[in-house]
């Protein structure tokens, strides 16, 4: 497989033949991490045009995993984000010791994202105006919701109450409440819950965007209570996953099910938006909320 430090989802990489054979002596080596292959439709795209297209599909218009950083550069105005919190750290209250200990996993997340913890929260301009912002990014044990990411969305959204400024959190999480935490990690639920009841008492919208994966308690929690709900094409959306449903109530689900465009079919979210239109229309969405 190669692997791509430049494409987010390097876990699909293609894996590419060499170069022809030259003058009949030897061949030409292809340079690793130039290459990725659609999961979905198995397309082969050269990593720069995957990147120039928001890490889309040119074929099949697959959504590819993107970086915390991406969107942040994608969605709001140039040099316009100023970070918030920056020096919360997680610690490791339970001393978890399972297969790797806990404190190891992080550093290796670390290194590999080169973010401090699943998410990223502070202020902007989109389209000139003021918004509070925040994305959860899946590459960091799976996007998942410890203290310190409860604690950053928390005080994301207290900070928008206080400016009495729109939120927008985009949310990647397909580990719900980070298990290496207990407890601490699930009561994450109720409080990022509650700043958002305290917050939606005002007259400014909160604009969830769902993207794949989120599930579990980040689903069970702040990301469904937007006032507006937008996801991405063919996100994996739920709580439990497809497989653990089926094996319970022990029935065939639907080919589509937990997708974007089956709760927008079932009414649980409002819009399904491409990525490449994704600025424009929360642009829209927020000249029409004020």
């Amino acid at each position: 497989m190669i692997a791509s430090d430049e494409n987010p989802s390097s876990q699909n990489a293609a894996e590419m033949p060499s170069g022809p054979i030259v003058s009949g002596l030897k061949k030409k080596s292809v340079p690793a991490g130039l290459w990725t292959k659609c999961p979905s439709c198995q397309y082969v795209m050269f990593n720069k045009s995957l990147k120039d297209n928001l890490y889309v599909c040119l074929k099949c218009d697959y959504h590819f995993i993107m970086r915390a950083q991406d969107r942040i550069q994608h969605l709001l105005d140039p040099k316009s984000f100023e970070e918030h919190d920056t020096d919360l750290v997680t610690q490791d209250p339970l001393g978890f010791s399972g297969v790797k200990p806990y404190l190891e996993k992080l550093k290796q997340d670390q290194k590999k994202t080169g973010l401090k913890e699943a998410c990223v929260t502070g202020e902007g301009k989109m389209g000139g105006k003021a918004v509070a912002f925040g994305v959860t990014d899946s590459r960091f044990i799976m996007g998942s919701m410890g203290s310190v990411v409860g604690e950053k969305i928390t005080r994301l959204v207290e900070f928008a109450t206080e400016r009495k400024i729109p939120l927008i959190i985009i949310s990647g999480s397909g580990g719900g409440a980070r298990m290496y935490e207990g407890a601490l990690s699930l009561m994450q639920m109720a409080k990022t819950s509650m700043a958002l009841s305290r917050y939606q008492a005002g007259s400014k919208p909160f604009i969830s965007v769902l993207t794949n994966p989120t599930m579990g308690g980040v689903m069970a929690s702040f990301s469904s209570l937007g006032d507006i709900i937008i996801a991405e094409p063919k996100a994996l959306i739920g709580f439990a996953g497809p497989r653990v449903i089926e094996q319970t109530i022990r029935q065939k689900l639907p080919n589509d099910f937990q997708t974007s465009e089956f709760l927008l079919e079932h009414g649980m979210i409002d819009m399904v938006v491409d990525r490449r239109s994704l600025r424009e229309r929360l642009s829209l969405v927020l000249e029409y909320a004020s």
